[in-house]
């Protein structure tokens, strides 16, 4: 049997393996992840947005670091050093493939496989006379023929080539280890062991540790689980929360301390600056010593969030720690309203806490959108436009035209508007005109069913109520929303005429009835005369008989044969058959509804679960907000009379064109008529709410049935099961009982 040997690799040649692999393993996802994006696309979207966003804040500052940041091109210098070490390594490793090559024999003849001992034999003799040392040849050469010469000729030795790949028989089994030998020599021992130690015992420790610590403080959205529970805390002190209160308990985050978050930072600078900002806003509760509201970091962060608000002119060092909080706002807003639903949640199904209000949620959803624009709560939506300032709003919200909203600039003609707007230059008018047409402008449909239940439109109590939404996003154009406008006023009017026209049809039946009635009644007489002994109430029956006879013979459907056979009972008969089969039909094409209605929204689960949308969808145009922000919405249903959530808000991310939203809840378990409504919010826009009124009628629960003929198994068949089951039984006893 061979033997077996391990050895380091001496020369270095296998340890170019294992160093490619690794620098390869390093490489490739490096350039996967971290090789910056094409710029010239960038570029191109940036320059795209500027007719529409050329204004706003954040597109400066992305312009400006677009230009200026050297950050890409150090990624790929580094990225391309890497990559040329990586080819660098291959290529040896490439140079080192002929030294591991198999040993062949007609390959060191020069020979092809297969050729004949005579041909060997010749061959040899031309080489051995060139390369024999005895005539100025390479004698280890000389040696390398006789040695094919004999693994080809010799039987013993061809049979050893043929088994082990060498003539001579099987060689020791060497298994080399791809590190230099020189990691386990005697002198560079301290030297490894401390490396060693080192990476595995201090660096290795430390960075999962530190990853391990940073992963455990902060929650799947990357909020600070000590910000959460202090909205939780706050939250359920204080159900009806108003705005200045919502204002300091957000500004009050762990997110801004700097013992809890490295990026907020307080300055020498802010003992100065922060006292004369806090002067010129007012009064902003700075006495209020509950903590956290009194610590230092809250206070500034609740002075910068309230001039970003008034929109006031801060110092450069000031003004980046405002974008840093302004940044971080939205993201703790929806926290916040995360915490408030899970509040109505627990409120609901336990009973005895205090559920939050909807005006505290619904302030969350309003500040979220007075972050984005810079505006404070009472100002107009108007001056989220651009070269909009606070003397012109005496132009809009006149006698005149009485313009308070987006919707209510865009419906004015262009005339009026071109004249309300007259204090603009036709380059500022045209830059509002394109900025009002980048406004979103949502269609809302709603739908309610009960998708469990086998009549899916009655909603009965204690039932899973389900509402489809369909939102279809638009441009606030103005063509669009004036196409809206004239097609609703269309139908309202297709619509009044058709019941007016129903209404006039109403009007003549009634009429015809009233001129046919004197006849039949002395018809009916004339038979009361004729049949002394008949029946009134017959006579009444055949009178109204009569006069539907008379209808069908003005719309000419039906002749006088036929009338006459109808009154045979077979006829009634066959006609009661036919009411019977449509009214079946009816219910088949109903419940065919409704199970396709099923379908479509286990359908849409399936397609939610499995697709992943994008959440980006438009930019927003935000003067004075620090970062890109998308158009998201909030969508819910809420009892405003009760002020109580009815669904919990879904935040739609993923409305680029059209989206389907269902909304569930649990009916009411008394009956009755209630009044919802279903709230459509931006979390980004001031004055484009929507809130539609959603109608629910509530009946009385069937009954369960004890004994559902489904689970009715006649006794005949349980008997019949039965005898089989003891026939089989006796059958398997007699087949035992002859095998034995």
């Amino acid at each position: 049997m061979a033997g077996q040997q391990f050895q380091y690799d001496d020369s270095g040649n296998t340890f170019f393996y294992f160093l490619t692999s690794f620098v390869g393993l390093i490489v490739i996802p490096a350039t996967y992840y971290l090789w910056p994006r094409d710029q010239n696309a960038e570029q191109l979207r940036l320059k795209s947005l500027r007719r529409v966003h050329g204004r706003c804040l954040w597109y400066r500052l992305r312009h400006m670091k677009s230009q200026q940041s050297i950050v890409p091109t150090l990624k790929k210098a580094a990225l391309l050093f890497g990559w040329a070490i990586f080819l660098f390594l291959a290529y040896k490793v490439s140079k080192l493939d002929r030294e591991y090559q198999e040993y062949n024999p007609y390959e060191v003849l020069h020979l092809e496989a297969g050729v004949s001992i005579a041909e060997i034999k010749k061959q040899y003799r031309v080489l051995s006379l060139k390369h024999h040392p005895d005539k100025g040849g390479d004698e280890a050469m000389f040696m390398k023929l006789a040695k094919a010469y004999s693994a080809l000729t010799n039987e013993e030795a061809r049979d050893n080539w043929e088994k082990y790949g060498n003539p001579d028989g099987p060689r020791v089994t060497s298994f080399g280890i791809a590190l230099p030998a020189w990691i386990v020599d005697q002198k560079n021992s301290m030297l490894v062991l401390l490396v060693y130690g080192l990476a595995f015992m201090v660096i290795l420790p430390v960075v999962v540790g530190t990853w391990w610590y940073r992963s455990i403080r902060y929650s799947g959205d990357q909020i600070l689980i000590n910000t959460t529970q202090l909205f939780m805390h706050f939250m359920y002190k204080t159900p009806t929360m108003n705005m200045k209160r919502l204002v300091m308990v957000l500004t009050a985050a762990f997110e801004f301390d700097p013992r809890s978050n490295k990026e907020a930072i307080i300055r020498p600078t802010d003992n100065i600056e922060v006292p004369q900002l806090i002067r010129e806003l007012g009064n902003i509760n700075v006495k209020k010593k509950e903590p956290p509201f009194c610590y230092p970091y809250s206070l500034k962060a609740r002075v910068l969030l309230l001039t970003h608000l008034a929109r006031m002119d801060v110092s450069e060092n000031i003004e980046e720690d405002q974008r840093f909080v302004m940044k971080k706002c939205p993201a703790l807003l929806q926290e916040i309203i995360n915490v408030g639903c899970q509040l109505t949640m627990m409120a609901t199904s336990r009973g005895g806490l205090r559920a939050p209000r909807l005006t505290s949620i619904e302030n969350c959803m309003k500040l979220s959108q007075m972050v984005v624009q810079g505006l404070q709560e009472a100002k107009s939506p108007l001056l989220q436009l651009p070269h909009f300032e606070e003397e012109h709003l005496r132009y809009c919200i006149s006698k005149k035209y009485k313009v308070r909203t987006l919707p209510d600039l865009v419906s004015l003609k262009d005339s009026d508007r071109r004249n309300m707007l007259r204090f603009l230059g036709e380059e500022k008018y045209d830059e509002v005109m394109a900025v009002l047409g980048s406004i979103p402008y949502i269609n809302m449909e709603t739908k309610l069913q009960v998708l469990d239940d086998e009549d899916s439109n009655n909603v009965t109590a204690g039932s899973i109520v389900t509402v489809t939404v369909t939102l279809r996003r638009k441009r606030m154009s103005v063509s669009s929303i004036f196409r809206d406008q004239g097609d609703s006023k269309n139908k309202t009017k297709v619509w009044q005429n058709k019941n007016k026209g129903a209404k006039k049809a109403a009007k003549s039946k009634k009429k015809k009835l009233t001129k046919k009635k004197p006849v039949t009644q002395q018809q009916a007489k004339g038979d009361k005369a004729k049949h002394p002994n008949g029946n009134v109430a017959g006579n009444d029956v055949a009178s109204a008989s009569k006069v539907e006879e008379d209808d069908l013979s003005d719309k000419g459907s039906e002749s006088d044969e036929a009338e006459g056979n109808k009154d045979s009972p077979s006829e009634r008969d066959e006609e009661s058959d036919k009411q019977s089969d449509t009214e079946v039909d009816e219910i088949a094409g109903d419940d065919e509804e409704e199970w396709e209605a099923l379908q479509q929204s286990i359908q849409r689960r399936e397609r939610a679960l499995l697709e992943t949308k994008s959440k980006v969808t438009h930019p927003v145009y935000s003067l004075y907000f620090p970062e890109e922000k998308q158009e998201w919405w909030w969508l819910y249903i809420a009892d405003r009379k009760e002020q109580t959530l009815v669904s919990m808000p879904n935040h739609v991310c993923t409305l680029k064109d059209t989206e389907e939203v269902e909304l569930k809840f649990p009916a009411p378990s008394k009956t009755g008529n209630y009044q919802y409504s279903v709230i459509l919010r931006s979390d980004s826009f001031m004055g484009l709410d929507q809130i539609k009124p959603l109608k629910l009628e509530v009946h009385e629960a069937k009954a369960m049935m004890d004994n559902h003929p489904q689970w009715d198994i006649p006794e005949t068949e349980e008997e019949e099961d039965d005898q089989e089951d003891s026939d089989g039984i006796e059958e398997s006893e007699e087949d035992e009982e002859d095998n034995d």
